[in-house]
């Protein structure tokens, strides 16, 4: 019997690994639809240890890395700031400085390095966490109790780093716009209409709404993916950074795509 040419082999693992990721983004998105019917019902929402556990995550994913986060962000607004502006008064296009790092900073940079930020703290350690849960009987335990696993466990969690998400970004950009005008224009109000005229034309109505679009979008990413990757997976002991990994290279993936998508409907 003579094997398969190695082109042949070569196509078929391919085919193999690409029907692999096709169904296990197919499972992503059943499973990140689900949580967002279970997020959306309020019934959910009346058990107190329901309310506890998203209490608890929500500060737990958001407290701990928001001044951090924010500082960065000033440490980047001023450093980046100041690069733009010296570089094009260098070659007279000093009219345009600010508004390249408005929309280079806040509207690019800033909402990526949140969902980043938030995944690798945040989100991926608590898959890897809902790994171990399942592996350790926890799901089953709270099914016996007549309680449901995705809405005691899981569900806090999604929720909790998307709040964190959208709380960093926000939090940031306001940041970011403030020490923005200060870098260019110092402690006077000499140069708000102008900056005010300015920030108007970067967020006209479109670039708002698709802004406001990718921030959410990215926030589901990177707290669905993660948890999705973890409540589905039996984790042997010793396999959390597996889990870890498998939804990081998923979650980088689709925040790419979407970051593709947005600067598609901004500059095209």
């Amino acid at each position: 019997m003579t094997s398969a040419p190695l082109g042949q082999r070569s196509l078929d693992v391919a085919s193999l690994a690409l029907l692999r990721w096709a169904i296990h983004a197919r499972q992503t998105v059943l499973f990140g639809a689900s949580l967002v019917v279970l997020a959306l019902s309020p019934s959910n929402y009346r058990s107190l240890a329901m309310r506890h556990a998203l209490a608890r995550h929500a500060w737990l994913d958001t407290a701990p890395i928001l001044a951090g986060f924010t500082l960065l962000s000033a440490l980047l607004t001023v450093v980046l700031t100041r690069i733009v502006v010296v570089t094009a008064r260098s070659y007279g296009l000093s009219q345009y400085a600010l508004e390249m790092v408005v929309r280079v900073l806040v509207l690019e940079l800033i909402p990526l390095t949140a969902a980043l930020f938030v995944a690798l703290r945040c989100t991926i350690p608590n898959g890897a966490a809902l790994a171990e849960l399942r592996r350790s009987g926890r799901f089953e335990e709270l099914r016996r109790q007549g309680r449901d696993p995705l809405v005691h466990e899981v569900l806090p969690r999604m929720l909790a780093g998307a709040f964190s998400t959208v709380t960093l970004a926000a939090l940031s950009c306001v940041v970011a716009t403030v020490l923005a005008y200060f870098a260019v224009y110092g402690a006077t109000v000499a140069g708000l209409p102008a900056y005010t005229r300015m920030f108007g034309h970067v967020f006209n109505p479109s670039v708002a709404l698709i802004f406001t679009a990718k921030t959410i979008f990215f926030s589901l990413a990177v707290s669905i993916i993660p948890v999705s990757a973890g409540a589905r997976t039996t984790a042997a002991p010793g396999s959390r950074e597996g889990a870890a990994l498998q939804g990081l290279v998923r979650m980088f993936a689709v925040l790419l795509l979407l970051e593709a998508a947005s600067l598609m409907g901004n500059y095209y």
